[in-house]
């Protein structure tokens, strides 16, 4: 039997987890680019609104290492699946939650203070929650197929941006701008319940990994996973934190940034930029693909090192593209920005578990994956925002050609630690 056919139903959960947490983050990030600030801030200049909305987006990013550290706790002594169906349940819930709050209008500072409190919720809960489902693909995979079974869970990314790109663009068609604000932004995060329930029910029906039920027969799990993992792989963590930031970099300057740059600065409706998002969503997932198949005939480290190259070169570009004033140059931007993402995305699912050992392997990736988000997603916004203020739209995407220039190095640097 086929390799993937044998293995379907891991793919599955390990693709829809992450299919899960990327729609819950992105309807979460247009929402914080179209409404959160003038909904949750009480009324300043519109440029500060913009600002506290991303500041609350950034916080599930500081969130996120802190849940890293505690579902990598368990994920390395008590086992993958578990931890795994923890994760998105907590995940689950506090995104749901957030359709349900106050307004600033309605309960004056209590309402920012609860949508922070759920952001964090949200973070914290995502931060087990890829390195588990990247496990779960990568340790189950036969051998030379470990880079095409991790990009299951990468394939997660554009499959959730289209449910919430999806969602977004079907409301603005139906309802009106008033309503959209009064109500209608509530929906995406109400409907996320279908999704973790289908990531729950494909969870609970699958075992443990191979190679920590290996691990775990061999001998006892780490007391502290992530004491023993700073003890003994410091430089690791470093590496691994640096390989991811090209990723991150690339995603939210050209999904949350751009979307709120467009629609605010550069006069695009919503609509039509939000359709042009969609369709260059596709060579994100084409990026992806070819990245596990470059990658297992190769080495995760060559395409990473490849992409983190071609990162540096789209960022001088970027900038002018998304500024052109022309849609056509502006899918074309995207497009381009998403398919090296690919490149930097695919493999990192089946490159961070080369760097630890199976026992603070969980702990490790997810540190590693998370801090690494902090510096290229959540500093993404407010880079490109700088940038564009200090030296216009040209100026945006120089925060690429930085995070190339990281990820490259820290590709390097794990590969010299490995050597």
């Amino acid at each position: 039997m086929h390799p993937i056919r044998r293995h379907a139903r891991i793919l599955m959960a390990s693709l829809v987890g992450t299919a899960v947490e990327f729609y819950d983050f992105y309807i979460y990030a247009t929402a914080a680019a179209l409404v959160i600030g003038p909904l949750f801030f009480p009324v300043q200049s519109p440029a500060a609104q913009v600002l506290l909305s991303f500041m609350t987006l950034g916080l599930a990013f500081v969130a996120r290492p802190l849940g890293a550290i505690a579902f990598g706790h368990f994920g390395d002594r008590l086992g993958r699946k578990s931890t795994l169906v923890a994760s998105l349940m907590l995940m689950g819930a506090s995104t749901l939650l957030i359709a349900f709050l106050p307004t600033y209008a309605m309960a004056g500072p209590v309402a920012p203070a609860l949508l922070c409190v759920l952001r964090f919720g949200q973070g914290f809960g995502l931060g087990g929650e890829w390195g588990g489902a990247s496990l779960l693909a990568v340790e189950n995979a036969p051998k030379g197929w470990e880079s095409r079974f991790g990009s299951a869970p990468q394939l997660g990314a554009p499959l959730g941006f289209l449910f919430a790109n999806g969602l977004f663009l079907l409301l603005g068609a139906t309802l009106s701008e008033a309503d959209f604000v009064a109500w209608g932004w509530r929906l995406p995060f109400l409907a996320s319940v279908l999704l973790v329930g289908v990531g729950l029910w494909v969870r609970l029906r699958i075992g443990e990994t191979a190679a920590f039920r290996e691990a775990r027969d061999h001998s006892a799990p780490p007391a502290v996973p992530v004491g023993r993992l700073l003890r003994h792989h410091p430089g690791a963590v470093l590496a691994g934190t640096a390989g991811v930031v090209a990723c991150f970099a690339v995603f939210y300057l050209a999904t949350t940034f751009a979307l709120s740059f467009a629609t605010t600065k550069l006069g695009y409706s919503k609509q039509a930029f939000l359709a042009v998002q969609l369709g260059a969503n596709t060579f994100l997932a084409l990026g992806i693909i070819f990245a596990g198949a470059w990658a297992d005939r190769t080495s995760a480290a060559r395409v990473l090192s490849v992409g983190a190259g071609l990162t540096a070169l789209v960022g001088l570009g970027f900038g002018s593209g998304l500024g052109s004033g022309q849609l056509p140059i502006v899918f074309v931007t995207l497009s381009a920005a998403l398919f090296v993402m690919g490149l930097v995305y695919g493999p990192v699912s089946s490159w961070l578990p080369t760097l630890f050992p199976v026992e603070v392997r969980y702990t490790g990736i997810s540190v590693a994956f998370n801090l690494g988000g902090i510096i290229g997603g959540a500093l993404a916004p407010f880079a490109a925002s700088w940038l564009a203020a200090a030296g216009g739209t040209a100026f945006v995407g120089l925060f690429l050609t930085v995070a190339g220039a990281v990820t490259f190095a820290g590709v390097r640097s794990a590969s010299r630690r490995t050597a």
